[in-house]
């Protein structure tokens, strides 16, 4: 049914009409442009929300993550955040294939419509001024006439009166030929107008608004058509994504169905297993006249009775503190109770462990406060495990330097055979960097690998007898393992308790500083002078800070008075009353032969 030959008098609805199918369009637009905004804000919801459960890095959440349980969680996080970037798409492309589309269309719309009413206006217009024309003439062809009757009815008045002139007669008979003569003019004029209007009105309208109509009939059936494709695009971007939505859910249900009660169970055993033995049993001590009886620490018994910390040496009380992966009721491994400073005096009883007790001092001054480095604070399977997990980052770091220096040693090559391509020498300082945290980090491993084999070798195997003294730190083994790397693993307390690091080197400290015995022997003042074992050079400057250091400038000449012993750091001399430790990555050493050879 076409609009043209229905709807030919219903210009202004029709003009109605089409305005108020733009104006659906644009709220058709804007519904989807504010479902898309919904869309933006719930995925970043539900990133955020993501987000916030991730595990923190180096926190207690990330050690979590070794349970399915906790995985399964990270997985479920995981395939959450894939479900929100969902959303993302859907707001994306609603935007891209619906809002912008039916923006660019409303424009080219509004532009057509304009265009078609303008034609329509125009064509209204001119059949009106037609129309107006032709009432013009048709008046003007009515009064005429009766000017042409009033000149007859004068003229006949004139005659018939014998008191009238000839001329006057003739004058009057004259006026009124003329006036017949304009009503006919008039009245020709009048038919021709008259014809000319039932032309054009004809022509306006079953040709002009006809097709005016049509053509605003096909642009509403389009524009009804843009809607219905749009709104299958709307249902279309919703169902794009169900597939990957369903994957993710899958995902989910998966991570769910991964969890595995018995791997957690047995996971727990790996973390907080501690490799110590079960305490054996009490041995019988008989009584006997003026025999005192040996007290027995109980190894049950989470913190230190009364009697033992009125009991220890200095008057000073104990504090009790537990390991800190002690908790609840897990046992405490102990030792019998003895003083450090009889340790320090079997330490000198033996002049090859002088140089480890110099780095024990050394380390206590340097590293006072900061978290133990060879993880002696933990059980030693848990020790054994963190070591090598060390280790093993350490070698990825070692191997990732070594690569970029092979890399940059081509280039040097290139350069070389290719001098215009660059500076052969502008590689050289980072070749010397690179081989400096080589050897940085290859001292590094091999102070974690003994920390390692010390553990390893302390580790109770399970064909060992039940002992009841803890094989960990035991007092007689303390002459071969306990003096070893600036003797980190030392953690005992006096009473024989296992306490913290940080206090623990706090009371090493202190009674280094009240032991006669140590002051004797290593007194700065009265330490005796080591002999030069070789010069070495200062490649880097070197501020040194803490106590035992020594500041150096680069290109600086000294004597080697103690090679590293593996921890980093090399003993040197300026003069006889100036020595001190500086690293040995800082220093190119020139070894005598002699101590080479030993």
């Amino acid at each position: 049914m076409s609009w043209g030959s229905e709807l030919w008098d219903q210009f202004d609805n029709l003009e109605k009409h089409t305005q108020s199918g733009i104006e659906f369009v644009e709220r058709y637009s804007k519904f989807v442009k504010e479902r898309s905004e919904i869309e933006i804000s719930y995925a970043k919801q539900i990133r955020n929300l993501s987000k916030k459960y991730q595990p923190k890095k180096n926190s207690r959440e990330d050690e979590e993550n070794k349970y399915t349980s906790c995985r399964a969680f990270l997985s479920t996080l995981n395939e959450l955040n894939d479900y929100a970037g969902q959303h993302e798409v859907i707001a994306e492309n609603l935007t891209s294939q619906i809002i912008t589309e039916l923006s660019r269309y409303l424009t080219e719309l509004k532009a057509e419509r304009k265009s078609h009413f303008h034609d329509g206006r125009k064509a209204q217009q001119q059949i009106e001024s037609s129309w107006k024309q032709l009432e013009s003439s048709k008046r003007r062809f009515e009064r005429d006439c009766k000017e042409a009757d009033r000149a007859q009815q004068y003229f006949e008045r004139m005659d018939a009166d014998i008191n009238v002139t000839k001329a006057d007669v003739e004058k009057a008979r004259q006026q009124a030929q003329m006036r017949h003569q304009i009503a006919a003019d008039s009245k020709t004029e009048y038919s021709n107008y008259l014809t000319k209007f039932n032309q054009e009105q004809n022509e306006h309208y079953y040709t002009l608004i006809p097709n005016i109509f049509q053509k605003l009939q096909e642009m509403e059936e389009r524009r009804i058509e843009r809607v219905g494709v749009s709104m299958k695009t709307y249902a279309e971007v919703d169902r794009e994504v169900l597939p990957i939505v369903g994957k993710c859910l899958d995902g989910m249900t998966k991570a769910a169905e991964s969890i595995e009660p018995k791997t957690d169970s047995k996971q727990v055993v790996e973390s907080y297993k501690s490799g110590f033995e079960p305490p054996g049993d009490v041995e019988f001590e008989d009584y006997g006249p003026g025999q005192t009886m040996k007290r027995t620490v109980s190894e049950t018994s989470l913190s230190n009775s009364r009697g033992e910390a009125k009991e220890r040496p200095g008057g000073g009380k104990s504090k009790g503190k537990l390991w800190p992966f002690i908790k609840n009721k897990n046992k405490s491994p102990k030792q019998n109770k003895e003083p450090l400073s009889n340790r320090f005096n079997e330490f000198m009883a033996s002049k090859p462990k002088m140089t480890c007790l110099r780095s024990l001092r050394r380390g206590l001054s340097l590293k006072l406060g900061s978290g133990p480095e060879d993880f002696s604070h933990l059980p030693p399977e848990q020790r054994r495990k963190k070591l090598q997990a060390k280790i093993d980052d350490i070698n990825k770091d070692i191997q990732k330097e070594m690569d970029q220096k092979d890399a940059l040693t081509k280039m040097k090559g290139v350069y070389e055979k290719n001098p215009q391509m660059g500076d052969p020498a502008s590689v050289d300082p980072r070749l010397v960097e690179m081989s400096m945290n080589i050897e940085k980090l290859q001292s590094e491993v091999q102070k974690f690998e003994g920390w390692l084999a010390e553990v390893e070798g302390r580790l109770p195997s399970r064909s060992d007898p039940p002992r009841r003294q803890s094989g960990l730190y035991e007092s007689q083994h303390s002459n071969s393992t306990m003096v070893d790397n600036n003797c980190a693993q030392d953690r005992e307390s006096p009473d024989g308790s296992y306490t913290e690091e940080q206090s623990s080197e706090t009371q090493v400290k202190v009674a280094i500083a009240n032991t006669p015995e140590f002051d004797d022997e290593f007194d700065d003042g009265d330490e005796e002078t080591l002999p030069t074992i070789g010069t070495c050079k200062a490649v880097y400057s070197f501020e040194g800070h803490n106590e035992g250091t020594i500041s150096v400038t680069e290109g600086e000449l000294l004597f080697v008075i103690e090679q590293d012993k593996g921890d980093g750091w090399t003993r040197v001399r300026r003069n006889e009353e100036e020595e001190g430790y500086v690293p040995t990555s800082y220093v190119e050493v020139f070894l005598e032969t002699n101590a080479k050879d030993s």
